[in-house]
C-alpha cells in the first residue's frame, strides 16, 4: 500500500509540475504519431511510456510530446525528475491515473495564489526525509492532523 501511495505521489508531482509548465509550442494536431513514428530522440525520452504509447489518445500523446520537445532544454536534475515521474506514471493502474488526472484538473482550477501555495507545500513535502514522507504516506485521512 505504501509503495502505491509513493507511486501515486510521484505522479501527483508530475501533475504539479505540469500545472506550472508552459504549453507545448506549435498547434496541436488532431492526431498524434504512433510509437513507431516517433523520432529516435523522442523514443529515448519517452521510453517509460513505450508499452502504453499506442493505447494513449491523441491529446495525451500530444501532451507527452510537448514534454519531450522541452526536455533537452531542461537542467539535468529536471530531466532526471521527469524520467522518474514518467516511470511512476507508467506503473500506475488506470484508476490511479484517472485519480491523478482529476487532481491535475482540480489544481488547474485553483486561483493562482492558492495554486502557488499548494505547489510550495508540495515542494516542502519533497524536501522531507524519506522516512518522514513514508510516515505521512502511511496515514489515513482520519489520522491526518487537523489545521495547519
Amino acid at each position: 500500500m505504501a509503495q502505491k501511495l509513493r507511486t501515486l505521489s510521484a505522479a501527483a508531482g508530475l501533475a504539479f509540475a505540469l500545472v506550472g509548465a508552459p504549453a507545448a509550442a506549435g498547434p496541436v494536431s488532431p492526431s498524434a504519431p504512433g510509437w513507431a513514428e516517433l523520432s529516435p530522440a523522442d523514443k529515448q525520452i519517452l521510453a517509460p511510456l513505450a508499452s502504453d504509447w499506442d493505447k494513449l489518445d491523441a491529446s495525451r500523446r500530444q501532451k507527452w510530446l510537448g514534454i519531450a520537445k522541452r526536455y533537452p532544454q531542461l537542467a539535468p536534475s529536471e530531466q532526471e525528475r521527469i524520467q522518474h515521474q514518467m516511470h511512476a506514471w507508467a506503473s500506475l493502474t488506470p484508476a490511479q491515473r484517472q485519480a491523478a488526472r482529476e487532481q491535475y484538473k482540480s489544481l488547474k482550477q485553483l486561483p493562482p495564489e492558492q495554486r502557488q501555495r499548494v505547489q510550495e507545500k508540495w515542494q516542502e513535502y519533497q524536501q522531507l526525509p524519506p522516512e518522514k514522507r513514508r510516515e505521512l504516506a502511511g496515514r489515513t485521512p482520519a489520522t491526518q492532523p487537523s489545521g495547519k
